[in-house]
């Protein structure tokens, strides 16, 4: 009968994540709203996933900085407007590291901006200068969430280090914890990479297809993304500032060159 059970909730757990992911609305600043679905549901399906998966679970209660880390770290594994191209989007509940089925495909992103019927070319341009200027908006807090849950870590390792009456089994769980955190961060870094080429795909391609001046501006802000992609794989979360601190002179690779304000684009 147990098993007979076990193998039912297996079964049910494409409908439980459906559930969870139509549920799963973003509040203020793209963090996830509070509610019975995203503050109990998605957090046990996700254990559950999780633990089928061979994934770590810690029974640690989980901190202030970790939760407003998962918070601000969901808003990158989706696009709320754009269900057919978010990152692996019907894995999401799986937020810890999880391998997704879906193909590595750059070109999702594209395809549903050609399929929208936007009444001008331009407003496709538009809506990825927006869409890109949203993400990079998100990072300084989202960079800043990453850090405090790293000195949350590091803390927790030098209070092992010093106290004498801490159980192996204590041990064990606070390393369970850094890995499944360490997971999280690992996820946010993959999704960032994954925007990026989906972004930037759509960009080239537009180039060829419906050229505008408006992709001088894309680029410009995908040249803004790399800074914070590129500290984002390079594990460097916690540098103040707002990404100013790169070294202005330094040349950021463009896709276009302009010569008038026109309809002059061409191809570097």
């Amino acid at each position: 009968m147990r098993l007979l059970t076990f193998i039912m909730d297996i079964a049910a757990v494409p409908a439980l994540l459906s559930l969870s992911v139509s549920g799963h609305e973003l509040g203020d600043f793209g963090r996830v709203k509070p509610g019975v679905v995203n503050d109990g549901l998605i957090p046990q399906l996700d254990r559950w996933g999780r633990k089928l998966a061979g994934q770590p679970v810690s029974d640690f209660n989980i901190t202030d900085q970790e939760r407003e880390m998962h918070d601000r770290i969901y808003r990158f594994l989706i696009a709320r407007h754009v269900k057919d191209w978010a990152f692996d989007y019907e894995q999401i509940v799986m937020v810890a590291g999880r391998s997704s089925t879906r193909p590595g495909r750059d070109d999702l992103y594209y395809r549903w901006l050609t399929r929208e019927p936007y009444a001008s070319s331009r407003v496709r341009y538009n809506t990825i200068s927006d869409d890109v200027g949203a993400d990079v908006l998100s990072m300084p807090s989202t960079f800043a969430a990453i850090c405090a849950v790293i000195v949350v870590d590091r803390q927790r390792a030098v209070a092992a280090g010093e106290l004498d009456d801490v159980e192996a089994s204590m041990i064990v769980q606070m390393r369970t914890r850094k890995a499944e955190n360490d997971l999280y961060v690992a996820r946010f870094v993959r999704a960032l990479r994954y925007r990026y080429e989906s972004y930037s795909y759509a960009l080239d391609h537009f180039l060829v297809e419906t050229p505008h001046a408006e992709a001088v501006t894309v680029d410009g802000r995908l040249s803004d993304y790399a800074i914070w992609l590129d500290r984002a794989e390079a594990g460097n979360f916690c540098v103040e500032g707002d990404g100013s601190w790169r070294d202005q002179t330094e040349a950021l690779p463009g896709r276009v060159l302009l010569d008038a304000p026109s309809e002059g684009e061409y191809r570097k």
